[in-house]
């Protein structure tokens, strides 16, 4: 029988109740992890983890839920930060609210969760750390304002505290997908056409079209957070790995 590479290891996932989120969480429970995910939303499916609610943008709930995981056992080898939220609309159309809520949930609740973990890391001298950020980090977008900003502050987070971590054995990665088959994407392409002109590219957001010719799985980004968290990875840190089948030319 092949050993599952993520055998008794604690793994925690944010946005874990649908998406890329509960796809991730899901492979690592394949691979053996014990795993707890973190959701604002917890009425989905009955999950194969345990999932916790939680608002990521909410520093005292983020440190309730720790605190409680941490009475458990001290210790954490993966942190997974997968949430994140879409508010559509030019600079000057956008909401202080639709600002606040991109930066405190794709680049708040980041930061509030691996500022309550980064001591455990520290002393365990060991661990890794996966931030779901997006290729709209990469590119400017019309209409995307708040999300691209905080995905970019997401990414520049990471990259700060993979540098500081790094003494310490623990490395931070970034996974920066494309479009990928997800609800969010789902509410955003209303027919095939769309789905079609997605792929083709989007001249008036200046988006390009995907290279490869499809949308991504959610699995296919979960191979890589699997991959940059796992022991093969093992002498990578501060990299952003961009899925998005050539939608960003390399950028």
């Amino acid at each position: 029988m092949t050993q599952r590479q993520f055998a008794g290891r604690r793994v925690l996932v944010t946005g874990a109740a649908r998406g890329i989120g509960r796809r991730i969480a899901e492979r690592f429970v394949e691979e053996g992890a014990d795993v707890t995910g973190l959701d604002r939303d917890t009425h989905w499916d009955e999950t194969a983890f345990r999932l916790l609610p939680v608002d990521i943008s909410d520093p005292r709930q983020v440190e309730t839920v720790t605190d409680q995981m941490k009475a458990e056992t001290d210790r954490l080898d993966v942190l997974v930060n997968a949430a994140g939220i879409l508010r559509l609309g030019a600079a000057d159309a956008l909401t202080a609210d639709d600002w606040r809520a991109c930066i405190e949930v794709n680049a708040g609740g980041p930061f509030y969760l691996m500022r309550q973990w980064i001591p455990v890391f520290k002393a365990q001298r060991g661990g890794a750390i996966v931030n779901v950020a997006s290729n709209a980090a990469h590119v400017p977008r019309i209409g995307m304002t708040a999300y691209c900003a905080s995905k970019a502050a997401l990414v520049s987070l990471s990259h700060c505290v993979g540098l500081e971590l790094a003494p310490y054995g623990v490395r931070c990665n970034v996974v920066s997908p494309g479009s990928t088959d997800t609800p969010m994407l789902g509410g955003m392409l209303k027919n095939p056409a769309d789905r079609d002109r997605l792929l083709s590219g989007l001249p008036e957001q200046f988006k390009l079209g995907i290279p490869l010719g499809k949308i991504a799985t959610p699995d296919d980004i979960a191979d890589m957070v699997l991959f940059l968290a796992s022991d093969r990875a093992g002498h990578v840190t501060l990299q952003d790995v961009v899925v998005d089948g050539g939608a960003t030319l390399g950028a």
